[in-house]
């Protein structure tokens, strides 16, 4: 899966499943304050990326990660060790 893959598929989620705003998902967004993913939100994501990519989100990995962009190296980094 190519890093635009990753992005297009991440970004589908956000907007279909948790309501946010395409306009505001952009690499350099940060999740909490720019985009608006709650907690809630968070759990969500946790489960479609289970389904989505599957493997699970380790909290302690997801330490520093602030922006979509991060988020979507985070999911890339872990599509890699899976391989």
């Amino acid at each position: 899966m190519t890093r635009q893959e990753i992005e297009e598929q991440v970004k589908k989620f956000m907007v279909e499943e948790l309501e946010l705003e395409a306009a505001k998902i952009i690499p350099e967004a940060k999740l909490k304050e720019d985009i608006g993913v709650d907690s809630l939100d968070f759990v969500d994501i946790v489960v479609i990326v289970e389904k989505e990519f599957g493997f699970k989100i380790v909290p302690e990995e997801m330490k520093g990660v602030e922006t979509f962009a991060q988020f979507c190296d985070y999911i890339e980094r872990k599509l890699q060790q899976k391989e």
